[in-house]
């Protein structure tokens, strides 16, 4: 096993339940230029950005451009640059990945078999990610258990065997409700297209809004069967020890 899964215990005892800001400037004094954190504009990532732009707080940020992503998405992000003047570092797809990928199966094949769809990801998303996270050893992330019912019982921190990384949840026991209380109160810029129904947004071809009643994920890859929706940032490995795996108490909401 990675020796940064050894880290769990040590990032753990740094972890504030009360002050998410204190907690990940604590983990960044501890682990100089090895945290990052990934933004994807989501209610979830607007909030912890705000939390690390207004605190000062040095964390490289950075974010997946798939180039399909909403109009409304990348509104949000040069508003957020524009506001808190820090900089979001962007990854890209391969150009030669994605050009024959293309030529090979078109530009919307992904409607057309798991594979496909699975495989654009990997171009879009994946490697770009791999890329994003080479070299560090913690990654913050704005998941939340809500996200989905296979994340019910993750950690709040967690060694990420796929990654060979660290990843610091901050806000996985948060409901909707009080994430989007705490953008209201502090007036932090989101997607405007949550307010259309839109929960989970991804790209453009691949999301719609949701409608009364379906579940969180229902507006992502919804003509697939919902037991086959991840992309494939967040792959737990089934083999990864539970003795690797450090769970912590759900932060303060306050």
């Amino acid at each position: 096993m990675s020796k940064r899964s050894n880290y769990l215990e040590e990032i753990a005892q740094l972890i504030h339940p009360e002050d998410i800001a204190q907690s990940i400037g604590n983990i960044v004094d501890a682990y100089v230029g090895e945290v990052v954190f990934s933004t994807s504009f989501s209610w979830e990532d607007q909030l912890i950005s705000h939390i690390i732009f207004k605190n000062d707080i040095n964390v490289d940020v950075f974010t997946l451009d798939t180039g399909r992503l909403f109009s409304e998405t990348y509104s949000t992000w040069n508003n957020t640059v524009g506001l808190y003047q820090k900089k979001i570092h962007a990854y890209y797809p391969s150009a030669n990945a994605l050009e024959e990928f293309v030529a090979e199966k078109g530009p919307n094949s992904f409607y057309e078999s798991v594979e496909n769809r699975k495989r654009c990801c990997a171009i879009r998303k994946i490697e770009p990610l791999q890329r994003a996270l080479k070299g560090r050893s913690i990654w913050i992330t704005g998941i939340r258990a809500a996200h989905s019912n296979g994340r019910s019982d993750m950690p709040l921190v967690e060694y990420d065997a796929v990654n060979d990384i660290i990843k610091y949840h901050p806000l996985l026991h948060w409901t909707t409700e009080e994430v989007t209380n705490y953008i209201k109160l502090h007036d932090i810029p989101y997607n405007p297209l949550h307010d259309k129904g839109f929960v989970s947004i991804g790209c453009l071809p691949c999301t719609r809004a949701i409608r009364p009643g379906e579940d969180f994920r229902a507006g992502r890859w919804w003509w697939e069967e919902s037991d086959k929706k991840e992309c494939g940032l967040h792959v737990h490995d089934p083999h990864t020890p539970r003795d690797s795996i450090i769970n912590s108490s759900p932060i303060d909401k306050s």
